[in-house]
């Protein structure tokens, strides 16, 4: 199971950025794959959620409206298209597969390596 992420960049505030997550090894096809992020000095937080166990996506509070989770089945890919996008968003961005969203915190059993959105100001 591997999990690549990319499209991470430097982007003034406002600006989007399109993040992509290549799964190899298992089809995302019947996963719940989600986006984490951790930003400097914080924890990590859930951020978004495609095919979680009820068949639902989720957000965070703090994205809802800004950004977009999608996947490409065919291209065994997920995305994460984030939109008018704050410093308080700079953090490296996780892909992970196998997610549950609990009352408690977001967890995953597989990860990929990250990637680095940074906000200016």
């Amino acid at each position: 199971v591997q999990l690549v992420e990319s499209g991470g960049d430097l982007v003034q505030t406002g600006g989007s950025l399109r993040l992509s997550c290549k799964a190899s090894g298992f089809s995302l096809d019947g996963y719940a794959i989600g986006w984490f992020r951790r930003a400097p000095g914080k924890g990590r937080e859930g951020v978004s959620c495609i095919n979680c166990a009820d068949g639902r996506t989720y957000y965070a509070d703090s994205v809802k409206g800004r950004f977009s989770i999608s996947s490409d089945n065919g291209e065994n890919t997920v995305y994460l298209q984030m939109n008018m996008l704050k410093p308080e968003d700079t953090a490296v961005y996780y892909c992970a597969a196998d997610v549950l969203v609990g009352r408690n915190g977001w967890t995953a059993n597989y990860w990929g390596q990250g990637t680095q959105v940074t906000v200016s100001s």
